[in-house]
Protein backbone atom coordinates (compact mmCIF):
# COMPACT_ATOMS: atom_id res chain seq x y z
CA UNK A 1 0.00 0.00 0.00
CA UNK A 2 1.08 3.51 -0.80
CA UNK A 3 -0.20 6.93 -0.56
CA UNK A 4 0.24 9.64 -2.89
CA UNK A 5 0.47 13.29 -1.05
CA UNK A 6 -0.26 16.30 -3.29
CA UNK A 7 0.78 19.77 -1.61
CA UNK A 8 -0.20 22.74 -3.39
CA UNK A 9 0.85 26.22 -2.54
CA UNK A 10 -1.95 27.82 -1.44
CA UNK A 11 -2.93 30.70 -3.68
CA UNK A 12 -2.41 34.45 -2.79
CA UNK A 13 -5.05 35.95 -2.04
CA UNK A 14 -5.52 39.93 -1.83
CA UNK A 15 -8.78 42.02 -1.07
CA UNK A 16 -8.45 45.98 -1.79
CA UNK A 17 -10.63 47.62 0.21
CA UNK A 18 -11.10 51.62 -0.97
CA UNK A 19 -13.09 53.97 0.62
CA UNK A 20 -13.87 57.28 -0.88
CA UNK A 21 -16.64 59.38 -1.11
CA UNK A 22 -18.27 59.76 -4.39
CA UNK A 23 -16.54 56.54 -5.49
CA UNK A 24 -19.77 54.95 -6.91
CA UNK A 25 -18.18 57.32 -10.26
CA UNK A 26 -14.76 55.52 -10.39
CA UNK A 27 -16.14 52.01 -10.19
CA UNK A 28 -15.09 51.57 -13.80
CA UNK A 29 -11.65 52.04 -13.37
CA UNK A 30 -11.53 50.23 -9.49
CA UNK A 31 -12.76 47.47 -11.08
CA UNK A 32 -10.43 47.53 -14.26
CA UNK A 33 -7.86 48.05 -11.77
CA UNK A 34 -8.11 44.85 -9.48
CA UNK A 35 -9.61 42.47 -11.67
CA UNK A 36 -8.61 43.25 -15.09
CA UNK A 37 -12.08 42.11 -16.44
CA UNK A 38 -13.48 43.39 -19.56
CA UNK A 39 -16.95 42.20 -19.08
CA UNK A 40 -18.75 42.13 -15.88
CA UNK A 41 -22.47 41.27 -14.37
CA UNK A 42 -23.46 43.66 -11.76
CA UNK A 43 -25.76 42.11 -9.43
CA UNK A 44 -28.32 44.24 -7.49
CA UNK A 45 -31.61 44.54 -5.36
CA UNK A 46 -34.51 46.26 -7.24
CA UNK A 47 -34.30 49.30 -4.59
CA UNK A 48 -30.93 50.01 -4.81
CA UNK A 49 -30.41 49.42 -8.98
CA UNK A 50 -33.01 51.73 -9.05
CA UNK A 51 -31.00 54.32 -7.33
CA UNK A 52 -27.57 53.31 -8.41
CA UNK A 53 -26.95 50.61 -11.19
CA UNK A 54 -27.37 53.73 -13.83
CA UNK A 55 -24.14 55.94 -12.32
CA UNK A 56 -22.14 52.05 -11.98
CA UNK A 57 -23.18 50.92 -15.27
CA UNK A 58 -21.95 54.16 -16.93
CA UNK A 59 -18.84 54.27 -14.86
CA UNK A 60 -18.16 50.87 -15.53
CA UNK A 61 -18.88 51.29 -19.89
CA UNK A 62 -16.39 54.66 -20.00
CA UNK A 63 -13.79 52.06 -18.21
CA UNK A 64 -14.14 50.01 -21.18
CA UNK A 65 -16.09 47.12 -19.48
CA UNK A 66 -19.10 45.41 -20.86
CA UNK A 67 -21.30 45.51 -18.04
CA UNK A 68 -25.10 43.84 -17.45
CA UNK A 69 -27.15 44.43 -14.72
CA UNK A 70 -29.35 41.40 -12.67
CA UNK A 71 -31.80 42.74 -10.45
CA UNK A 72 -32.65 39.82 -7.58
CA UNK A 73 -35.58 40.90 -5.11
CA UNK A 74 -35.07 42.95 -1.96
CA UNK A 75 -34.48 41.16 1.54
CA UNK A 76 -33.17 37.84 2.98
CA UNK A 77 -35.44 36.06 1.35
CA UNK A 78 -33.77 36.49 -1.85
CA UNK A 79 -30.52 34.42 -0.59
CA UNK A 80 -32.07 31.20 -1.12
CA UNK A 81 -30.90 28.74 -3.72
CA UNK A 82 -33.91 29.58 -6.36
CA UNK A 83 -32.20 33.33 -6.83
CA UNK A 84 -28.79 31.46 -6.99
CA UNK A 85 -29.64 29.33 -10.01
CA UNK A 86 -31.15 32.78 -11.32
CA UNK A 87 -27.72 33.97 -11.14
CA UNK A 88 -26.22 31.12 -12.62
CA UNK A 89 -28.73 30.99 -15.90
CA UNK A 90 -27.98 34.83 -16.23
CA UNK A 91 -24.23 33.84 -16.18
CA UNK A 92 -24.34 31.79 -18.43
CA UNK A 93 -26.68 33.34 -21.10
CA UNK A 94 -24.09 36.47 -20.91
CA UNK A 95 -21.36 33.81 -21.72
CA UNK A 96 -19.41 34.76 -18.44
CA UNK A 97 -16.08 33.42 -18.26
CA UNK A 98 -13.20 33.40 -16.26
CA UNK A 99 -11.37 36.24 -17.26
CA UNK A 100 -14.86 38.22 -16.33
CA UNK A 101 -16.32 39.59 -13.22
CA UNK A 102 -19.04 39.81 -10.89
CA UNK A 103 -19.77 43.23 -8.95
CA UNK A 104 -22.30 43.03 -6.23
CA UNK A 105 -23.86 46.34 -5.37
CA UNK A 106 -26.72 46.77 -2.47
CA UNK A 107 -26.22 45.01 1.04
CA UNK A 108 -25.28 42.20 2.86
CA UNK A 109 -27.68 39.90 1.18
CA UNK A 110 -26.53 41.14 -2.33
CA UNK A 111 -22.81 40.60 -1.11
CA UNK A 112 -23.26 37.46 0.29
CA UNK A 113 -25.82 35.90 -2.79
CA UNK A 114 -23.79 37.50 -5.81
CA UNK A 115 -20.29 36.57 -3.63
CA UNK A 116 -21.42 33.42 -3.88
CA UNK A 117 -22.81 32.77 -6.96
CA UNK A 118 -18.97 34.10 -8.46
CA UNK A 119 -17.28 31.44 -5.71
CA UNK A 120 -19.29 28.52 -7.47
CA UNK A 121 -19.54 30.33 -11.08
CA UNK A 122 -16.90 28.18 -13.17
CA UNK A 123 -15.22 27.34 -9.86
CA UNK A 124 -14.67 30.77 -8.89
CA UNK A 125 -14.40 33.58 -10.88
CA UNK A 126 -13.53 37.32 -9.57
CA UNK A 127 -15.92 39.75 -8.01
CA UNK A 128 -15.53 43.12 -6.60
CA UNK A 129 -18.06 44.53 -3.28
CA UNK A 130 -20.15 47.71 -3.46
CA UNK A 131 -21.83 48.16 -0.70
CA UNK A 132 -24.70 50.10 -0.34
CA UNK A 133 -25.82 49.67 3.60
CA UNK A 134 -23.85 51.05 6.91
CA UNK A 135 -23.97 47.50 8.28
CA UNK A 136 -22.47 45.99 4.16
CA UNK A 137 -20.10 48.64 4.56
CA UNK A 138 -18.39 47.99 8.33
CA UNK A 139 -18.99 44.68 8.53
CA UNK A 140 -20.31 41.66 5.48
CA UNK A 141 -18.70 43.48 2.50
CA UNK A 142 -15.45 42.52 4.55
CA UNK A 143 -13.78 39.03 5.12
CA UNK A 144 -14.82 36.94 1.84
CA UNK A 145 -18.05 35.24 3.66
CA UNK A 146 -20.13 34.26 1.21
CA UNK A 147 -23.40 32.19 1.22
CA UNK A 148 -27.33 31.18 0.97
CA UNK A 149 -29.61 30.64 3.52
CA UNK A 150 -31.43 26.96 3.83
CA UNK A 151 -34.31 26.01 5.03
CA UNK A 152 -32.07 24.17 7.84
CA UNK A 153 -30.65 27.15 8.85
CA UNK A 154 -28.79 31.01 7.81
CA UNK A 155 -26.05 30.95 5.57
CA UNK A 156 -25.21 27.15 5.67
CA UNK A 157 -24.31 26.69 2.17
CA UNK A 158 -21.32 29.11 1.40
CA UNK A 159 -17.69 29.45 0.80
CA UNK A 160 -14.84 31.74 1.57
CA UNK A 161 -14.37 33.86 -1.49
CA UNK A 162 -12.26 36.96 -0.98
CA UNK A 163 -13.45 39.66 -3.57
CA UNK A 164 -10.85 41.22 -5.36
CA UNK A 165 -11.99 44.47 -4.37
CA UNK A 166 -13.95 46.31 -2.03
CA UNK A 167 -15.30 50.06 -3.09
CA UNK A 168 -16.76 51.80 -0.06
CA UNK A 169 -18.32 54.98 -0.56
CA UNK A 170 -20.19 56.44 2.24
CA UNK A 171 -22.43 58.71 0.36
CA UNK A 172 -24.50 55.87 -0.68
CA UNK A 173 -25.30 55.96 2.58
CA UNK A 174 -27.55 59.34 2.36
CA UNK A 175 -30.14 57.46 1.14
CA UNK A 176 -30.44 54.87 3.75
CA UNK A 177 -33.84 54.43 6.21
CA UNK A 178 -33.76 55.34 9.17
CA UNK A 179 -34.42 51.90 10.17
CA UNK A 180 -31.48 50.52 7.64
CA UNK A 181 -29.26 52.89 9.51
CA UNK A 182 -30.22 51.80 13.27
CA UNK A 183 -29.85 47.72 11.94
CA UNK A 184 -26.00 49.18 10.31
CA UNK A 185 -25.10 50.96 13.42
CA UNK A 186 -25.20 47.43 15.59
CA UNK A 187 -22.57 46.39 13.76
CA UNK A 188 -20.40 48.90 14.38
CA UNK A 189 -21.57 48.69 18.18
CA UNK A 190 -20.90 45.01 18.25
CA UNK A 191 -17.26 45.49 16.47
CA UNK A 192 -16.47 48.01 19.48
CA UNK A 193 -17.72 45.54 22.06
CA UNK A 194 -16.11 42.76 20.73
CA UNK A 195 -12.95 44.12 19.27
CA UNK A 196 -12.29 47.62 20.21
CA UNK A 197 -12.48 49.26 23.18
CA UNK A 198 -11.73 52.91 21.35
CA UNK A 199 -14.27 52.50 18.87
CA UNK A 200 -16.57 51.41 21.57
CA UNK A 201 -15.98 54.72 23.58
CA UNK A 202 -15.73 56.64 20.49
CA UNK A 203 -19.30 55.22 19.52
CA UNK A 204 -20.90 56.46 22.98
CA UNK A 205 -19.34 59.97 22.79
CA UNK A 206 -20.90 60.20 19.35
CA UNK A 207 -24.61 58.12 19.58
CA UNK A 208 -25.90 61.32 18.83
CA UNK A 209 -25.03 62.23 15.86
CA UNK A 210 -24.40 58.33 14.45
CA UNK A 211 -28.30 57.99 15.14
CA UNK A 212 -28.74 61.48 13.05
CA UNK A 213 -27.12 60.08 10.10
CA UNK A 214 -24.51 62.82 10.12
CA UNK A 215 -21.40 62.36 7.40
CA UNK A 216 -18.50 62.88 9.12
CA UNK A 217 -19.65 60.27 12.16
CA UNK A 218 -20.67 57.40 9.60
CA UNK A 219 -17.87 57.67 7.77
CA UNK A 220 -15.81 57.32 10.60
CA UNK A 221 -17.56 54.70 12.24
CA UNK A 222 -16.90 52.79 8.70
CA UNK A 223 -13.57 53.68 8.46
CA UNK A 224 -12.61 52.82 11.84
CA UNK A 225 -14.76 49.54 11.71
CA UNK A 226 -13.23 48.19 8.42
CA UNK A 227 -9.99 48.52 10.11
CA UNK A 228 -11.10 46.76 13.34
CA UNK A 229 -12.35 44.42 11.05
CA UNK A 230 -9.40 43.71 8.99
CA UNK A 231 -7.17 43.47 11.55
CA UNK A 232 -9.25 40.48 12.92
CA UNK A 233 -9.79 38.47 9.44
CA UNK A 234 -5.54 38.77 8.36
CA UNK A 235 -5.67 36.84 11.53
CA UNK A 236 -8.33 34.48 11.03
CA UNK A 237 -9.60 34.37 7.12
CA UNK A 238 -11.34 30.92 7.48
CA UNK A 239 -12.85 31.23 10.74
CA UNK A 240 -11.49 28.45 12.24
CA UNK A 241 -12.45 26.52 15.21
CA UNK A 242 -11.16 28.87 17.99
CA UNK A 243 -9.70 31.39 16.12
CA UNK A 244 -10.08 35.12 16.78
CA UNK A 245 -12.58 35.58 13.76
CA UNK A 246 -15.27 33.92 16.20
CA UNK A 247 -15.23 36.94 18.19
CA UNK A 248 -17.43 38.98 15.57
CA UNK A 249 -20.17 35.92 16.18
CA UNK A 250 -20.70 38.21 19.56
CA UNK A 251 -24.57 38.34 19.89
CA UNK A 252 -25.07 36.24 16.66
CA UNK A 253 -25.88 33.31 18.19
CA UNK A 254 -29.56 34.51 19.54
CA UNK A 255 -29.37 37.00 16.45
CA UNK A 256 -29.53 34.31 13.55
CA UNK A 257 -32.12 32.22 16.17
CA UNK A 258 -34.53 34.89 16.04
CA UNK A 259 -34.30 35.74 11.90
CA UNK A 260 -34.83 31.82 11.44
CA UNK A 261 -37.66 31.13 13.91
CA UNK A 262 -39.06 34.15 12.72
CA UNK A 263 -39.22 33.10 9.16
CA UNK A 264 -36.78 36.56 8.37
CA UNK A 265 -39.61 38.98 8.71
CA UNK A 266 -40.60 41.79 11.06
CA UNK A 267 -36.54 42.07 12.43
CA UNK A 268 -33.59 43.39 10.44
CA UNK A 269 -30.51 41.58 10.65
CA UNK A 270 -28.93 44.26 13.36
CA UNK A 271 -32.34 44.61 15.40
CA UNK A 272 -32.11 41.12 16.06
CA UNK A 273 -28.24 41.49 16.65
CA UNK A 274 -28.74 43.90 18.96
CA UNK A 275 -31.27 42.16 20.86
CA UNK A 276 -28.60 38.85 21.10
CA UNK A 277 -26.06 41.35 21.98
CA UNK A 278 -28.00 42.15 25.42
CA UNK A 279 -28.79 38.60 26.04
CA UNK A 280 -24.90 37.89 25.19
CA UNK A 281 -23.95 40.44 27.62
CA UNK A 282 -26.17 39.32 30.27
CA UNK A 283 -24.60 35.64 29.86
CA UNK A 284 -21.06 37.50 30.36
CA UNK A 285 -22.13 38.83 33.90
CA UNK A 286 -22.94 35.72 35.14
CA UNK A 287 -20.40 33.08 33.17
CA UNK A 288 -17.85 34.76 32.21
CA UNK A 289 -16.97 38.25 34.39
CA UNK A 290 -17.96 41.44 32.80
CA UNK A 291 -18.90 43.68 34.84
CA UNK A 292 -22.63 44.78 35.37
CA UNK A 293 -20.87 48.06 34.54
CA UNK A 294 -19.84 47.35 31.54
CA UNK A 295 -23.29 45.05 30.38
CA UNK A 296 -24.90 48.87 31.43
CA UNK A 297 -23.31 50.91 28.93
CA UNK A 298 -24.08 48.63 26.26
CA UNK A 299 -27.13 48.78 27.09
CA UNK A 300 -27.96 52.54 27.33
CA UNK A 301 -25.71 52.89 23.55
CA UNK A 302 -28.46 50.15 21.85
CA UNK A 303 -30.82 52.66 23.11
CA UNK A 304 -29.32 55.84 22.64
CA UNK A 305 -29.16 54.78 18.68
CA UNK A 306 -32.85 53.26 18.66
CA UNK A 307 -32.05 49.37 18.91
CA UNK A 308 -34.81 47.29 20.15
CA UNK A 309 -34.36 45.91 23.91
CA UNK A 310 -36.73 42.87 23.19
CA UNK A 311 -37.66 40.30 20.73
CA UNK A 312 -41.27 39.74 19.32
CA UNK A 313 -43.16 36.66 21.42
CA UNK A 314 -40.95 33.74 19.66
CA UNK A 315 -41.24 30.49 21.30
CA UNK A 316 -38.35 28.89 23.30
CA UNK A 317 -38.50 25.79 21.44
CA UNK A 318 -38.15 27.09 18.15
CA UNK A 319 -35.25 29.28 19.34
CA UNK A 320 -33.02 26.61 20.30
CA UNK A 321 -33.56 24.38 17.59
CA UNK A 322 -32.90 27.33 15.42
CA UNK A 323 -29.49 27.71 17.11
CA UNK A 324 -28.73 23.89 16.93
CA UNK A 325 -28.76 24.36 13.48
CA UNK A 326 -26.54 27.37 13.30
CA UNK A 327 -23.01 27.10 11.33
CA UNK A 328 -21.67 28.17 14.37
CA UNK A 329 -22.21 25.65 17.04
CA UNK A 330 -20.39 23.90 18.89
CA UNK A 331 -20.06 20.02 18.79
CA UNK A 332 -21.31 18.60 22.06
CA UNK A 333 -18.77 16.62 23.96
CA UNK A 334 -20.79 13.30 22.89
CA UNK A 335 -21.11 13.95 19.06
CA UNK A 336 -24.36 14.65 19.28
CA UNK A 337 -25.57 15.63 15.83
CA UNK A 338 -23.28 13.36 14.41
CA UNK A 339 -25.22 10.12 12.39
CA UNK A 340 -26.23 7.54 14.97
CA UNK A 341 -26.22 10.29 18.21
CA UNK A 342 -29.82 11.41 16.70
CA UNK A 343 -32.30 9.08 18.96
CA UNK A 344 -29.68 10.70 22.31
CA UNK A 345 -30.59 14.30 21.08
CA UNK A 346 -34.08 13.52 20.97
CA UNK A 347 -34.44 11.88 23.89
CA UNK A 348 -32.89 15.07 25.95
CA UNK A 349 -35.55 17.31 24.63
CA UNK A 350 -36.31 19.94 22.89
CA UNK A 351 -34.66 22.42 24.87
CA UNK A 352 -31.66 21.09 26.08
CA UNK A 353 -28.49 23.39 24.78
CA UNK A 354 -25.14 21.50 25.04
CA UNK A 355 -25.32 21.67 21.11
CA UNK A 356 -25.21 25.81 21.58
CA UNK A 357 -22.43 28.40 22.21
CA UNK A 358 -21.89 31.67 22.96
CA UNK A 359 -19.48 34.52 22.21
CA UNK A 360 -19.07 35.90 25.51
CA UNK A 361 -16.61 38.70 26.83
CA UNK A 362 -14.84 39.74 30.00
CA UNK A 363 -14.63 43.15 29.50
CA UNK A 364 -15.74 45.70 26.59
CA UNK A 365 -13.10 44.98 23.34
CA UNK A 366 -12.67 41.34 24.61
CA UNK A 367 -15.01 38.70 22.96
CA UNK A 368 -13.82 35.24 23.71
CA UNK A 369 -13.90 32.33 22.19
CA UNK A 370 -17.27 30.80 21.94
CA UNK A 371 -18.15 28.76 24.93
CA UNK A 372 -21.72 25.97 25.79
CA UNK A 373 -23.90 27.65 28.00
CA UNK A 374 -25.96 25.61 30.23
CA UNK A 375 -29.67 25.77 29.89
CA UNK A 376 -30.61 27.03 33.29
CA UNK A 377 -28.88 30.25 32.08
CA UNK A 378 -29.82 29.93 28.24
CA UNK A 379 -33.01 29.91 29.11
CA UNK A 380 -33.08 32.93 31.47
CA UNK A 381 -31.60 34.96 28.71
CA UNK A 382 -33.88 33.78 26.25
CA UNK A 383 -36.93 34.67 28.54
CA UNK A 384 -35.31 37.88 29.49
CA UNK A 385 -34.75 38.70 25.83
CA UNK A 386 -38.71 38.31 25.19
CA UNK A 387 -39.37 34.81 24.23
CA UNK A 388 -41.96 32.69 25.40
CA UNK A 389 -42.50 28.79 26.81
Amino acid sequence: MSDLVLRFPRAAQSSRIRIAAGGLDRLGAFTRGVTGAGRVVVVSDVRVAALYAPRALASLRRAGIAAELVAVPRGERSKRVATLDRLWAAFAALGLGRRDAVIALGGGVVGDLAGFAAATWLRGVPWVGVPSTLLAQVDSSVGGKTGIDLGAGKNLAGAFHQPRGVLVDPRLLLTLEARELRSGLAEVIKMGMACDARLFAWAERHAGALSRGEPRALEHAVRTSIRVKAAVVRRDEREREGGVRTALNFGHTLGHAIERARGYRGLRHGEAVAIGMRAAAALSVRAAGLEPAARERLERLLDRVGLPRRMPPTPVAALLDAMRSDKKRAPSRDGAGRRGNARGRAQRGRNDTRDTRWVLTPRVGHASVPRSMSGRLVRAALLEAGARD
